[in-house]
């Protein structure tokens, strides 16, 4: 099992590992500071360097659903490292904190849209979210609405409660498609405060004013009720 050490705090930037496994074009670590695919976020890229000055690029992260292996998958198979290495992870902190200023800006959207999100995504420097609504909203309204959000500049804090306590709280989950991890008997909150609740695995802005200026791009209609919402930094 790897410690994932982003659960904690989503603005370290390396972190020692030691190599436990390997695959054909990916290795397993005992901690790490990337973030695996999952919940709408991409998995995070990088280097690990090794002690003999070897830079391994890694260009994708994701745990493995048979194996329950956190992966890091390399560029070239020739660059895998060996059981018992150890080795210094860095993440591209600069692809991770925009991929962690539109999720926190996703998170705003579902303050300031009340409907249930039917799906989600998130990309570097743009995202969107669908909800399940009838009638568009008014485009204009919508971004004023989230950027005003976004300015409140309010603080963030993660708090965990058990699994039976989110059982007994079932609003809390704003996305029908994804649900909260689950497995550890406990469930990590993202508390946006005073603006956005809910529980959720990814990396997230210490404050709503790190997400910056943003721009509602379109709202279009993905079936009978579905309204695509898709936002992009403004600056």
């Amino acid at each position: 099992m790897t410690i994932e050490l982003f659960r904690e705090d989503g603005y370290l930037k390396t972190c020692p590992a030691k190599v436990i496994a390997t695959t054909s074009n990916g290795f397993v670590v005992d901690q790490t500071v990337f973030y695996p695919m999952g919940g709408g976020q991409p998995g995070d890229q990088g280097v690990a360097k090794r002690a003999d000055g070897l830079t391994i690029n890694i260009i994708d992260c994701y745990v493995d659903r048979e194996s329950g292996y956190h992966l890091h998958i390399v560029a070239e198979p020739d660059e895998l490292p060996n059981i018992g290495d150890q080795v210094e992870l860095e993440i591209d902190w600069d692809r991770r904190h925009r991929l962690m200023r539109i999720h926190s800006c996703l998170h705003m959207l579902c303050a300031a849209i009340s409907d249930p999100v039917t799906g989600g995504s998130i990309g570097d420097g743009t995202g969107r979210l669908d909800f399940d609504m009838p009638i568009p909203p008014d485009k204009q309204a919508v971004e004023d609405t989230l950027n005003a959000l976004i300015q409140k500049d309010a603080p963030m804090q993660l708090r965990w409660i058990t699994e039976d306590e989110m059982d007994a709280q079932p609003d809390l989950v704003r996305t029908m498609s994804v649900q909260p991890p689950r497995g550890a008997g406990k469930v990590r909150l993202v508390d946006f405060n005073g603006v956005d609740l809910q529980p959720c695995g990814g990396t997230h802005v210490s404050r709503t004013g790190e997400i910056g200026p943003v721009r509602v791009v379109s709202i279009k209609k993905k079936g009978k009720m579905n309204r695509r919402i898709t936002i992009a930094f403004a600056e």
